[in-house]
């Protein structure tokens, strides 16, 4: 988890090729997380596991993923959005995570901030 959320942060800390690099990393491990969800609704199976509870916190930052690193995660890794989506039917998963666009309004003021913008 720590790996995806490290090449995560790249995406929106970096510019460049940098940047490049980081969205690649981020694909393939993304990747290697789908061939092992299979055709599971669940990491777990039928029901969350350890694993979905530990990275459905990371669907919150797609969308600044996505903008910031102008690449689409859905077209690259389609079974995870489905799974995120699938995640957030759950009203314990979808009360309890950020709203999409205020992580990408804070990553925007990071980045400000950070002065890559």
């Amino acid at each position: 988890m720590k790996a995806i959320y490290d090449v995560g942060s790249k995406i929106w800390k970096t510019k460049g090729e940098e940047q490049e690099v980081a969205k690649k990393e981020f694909i393939e491990c993304f990747k290697v997380l789908e061939a092992e969800l299979g055709d599971k609704h669940y990491f777990g199976g039928s029901n969350l596991g350890y694993v979905d509870v530990v990275l459905i916190p990371l669907y919150s930052w797609f969308h600044a993923y996505e903008q910031c690193g102008n690449f689409s995660i859905e077209a690259e890794c389609p079974k995870i959005v489905t799974w995120a989506k699938r995640c957030m039917w759950k009203e314990s998963v979808s009360k309890s995570l950020p709203d999409q666009e205020k992580v990408y309004g804070f990553v925007l003021q990071m980045r400000k901030r950070f002065g890559i913008e």
